[in-house]
């Protein structure tokens, strides 16, 4: 399984963060009460559940997925210990779909351009593990949609900076937009993920690779 352990649900540590809050809120609750401000920024920083994505396939490790167009290349499918190379835009999908990864979306637009692509060996550890368990089965120009909460599934706290974890946004803005979120507590910390596979290299079992078509 690409990832063993039971995720922590969002709605867990909102609850906890409003149990936490409880008693020192009482102390200024006649403020707040006066206060319609604080009531709108509670409604927009406190969601009471996680969004749900219906039109996407769960999987049983805690990712959903859609796909979005069938590669026509052929060519095999990734495995673990294959490099993959791909390319990918994601948005904050939980706190109003903000970009932190723009590239033109799944359709068309930068995905047929000529880009330095991304590359991630399936099994490193070195790709978010919702991303990573996603590339696993795909093929040359397969394009997929991935839903990755908050927890074991995405981003590692403490690797703020993304160089341990990636795949990391190339543009301080992005970096500014997704590290909002996943340091925010009191949003829906939930990524979505486009990801294209250009390339599969597989492994030639003496530490090198066999260039995919």
């Amino acid at each position: 399984a690409c990832i063993p352990k039971k995720i922590e649900s969002d709605d867990d540590i909102i609850n906890a963060s409003t149990r936490r809050s409880f008693v020192t809120s009482a102390a200024i609750l006649p403020f707040l009460l006066n206060s319609a401000a604080n009531a709108e920024d509670a409604e927009m920083y406190s969601p009471k559940f996680v969004q749900q994505y219906e039109d996407f396939t769960p999987t049983s490790e805690g990712w959903s997925y859609k796909e979005v167009k069938k590669g026509t290349k052929g060519g095999d499918a990734a495995n673990d210990g294959d490099r993959v190379v791909f390319d990918w835009s994601g948005y904050t999908i939980g706190y109003f779909g903000r970009p932190f990864e723009a590239k033109g979306g799944p359709q068309g637009g930068a995905f047929d351009k000529d880009l330095d692509y991304f590359r991630t060996v399936l099994g490193s550890k070195q790709m978010v593990p919702g991303v990573e368990c996603a590339l696993k089965g795909m093929h040359p120009g397969d394009i997929r949609q991935v839903i990755v909460p908050y927890g074991p599934l995405s981003y590692p706290p403490e690797d703020k900076e993304h160089d341990l974890v990636g795949p990391k946004p190339t543009t301080f803005s992005g970096m500014r937009a997704l590290n909002f979120v996943l340091e925010n507590p009191r949003v829906d910390r939930t990524l979505l993920f486009n990801v294209k596979v250009i390339r599969v290299d597989k492994s030639d079992g003496k530490g090198g690779f066999v260039r995919g078509s």
